[in-house]
């Protein structure tokens, strides 16, 4: 019982640090036999401002409960997203789920987000705060969600690169070699 309870409070306090934002909320009909029946589809994207970040959709006959839905699916599917002195993306990378394609591009300081819709709610809540994207092709919110975090599939830090290949970061950037050639070159 004891352990339940801890678990509880943890939970609760990993909540309280998250950040949500409501990207769209659809409503659907059902023609049925008396007239129709409505319903509503939201999509969420909740992040920590710290770089973690996640989407998730919902649907219900109520907005409220289609948004709770929303967001506890996007609690589910979180994902860590290495970030450049804590405020841009490492490189630049692409994304395509389906039509949408995104291109996101890390921006010197004091830039800003430059986004539209869907992916400044991603950048919002992810906690970046320079960064150039632009969205090529649908203007679907699913399809820009799902080809950013593709996009964000593609991302890795220096030191993640320098662990794979059993290297130092210095090395990665190739400025050990730099030193070495003007060492000989001065000789």
């Amino acid at each position: 019982m004891v352990n339940v309870d801890k678990q509880n409070k943890k939970n609760k306090k990993e909540d309280t640090d998250l950040v949500d934002k409501l990207v769209g909320i659809n409503r659907v009909a059902k023609v049925v036999k008396g007239g129709r029946r409505f319903g509503f589809a939201a999509i969420v994207v909740v992040g920590d401002l710290r770089g973690k970040v996640g989407y998730g959709t919902g649907k219900a006959k109520e907005v409220p409960e289609a948004i709770k839905k929303a967001t506890d699916d996007a609690k589910k599917n979180m994902v860590k997203v290495p970030m450049k002195e804590g405020r841009t993306l490492h490189h630049d990378m692409k994304g395509h789920y389906g039509a949408g394609r995104v291109v996101l591009r890390s921006a010197p300081s004091g830039t800003g987000i430059i986004a539209g819709g869907p992916m400044r709610a991603v950048f919002e809540t992810l906690g970046v705060q320079d960064v150039v994207a632009k969205s090529i092709g649908t203007s679907n919110p699913h399809n820009m969600i799902k080809a950013t975090f593709d996009a964000f599939k593609s991302m890795y830090s220096p030191r993640n690169v320098a662990n794979k290949r059993g290297k130092k970061v210095a090395e990665i950037f190739g400025n050990e070699s730099k030193e070495i050639n003007q060492a000989a070159k001065v000789e």
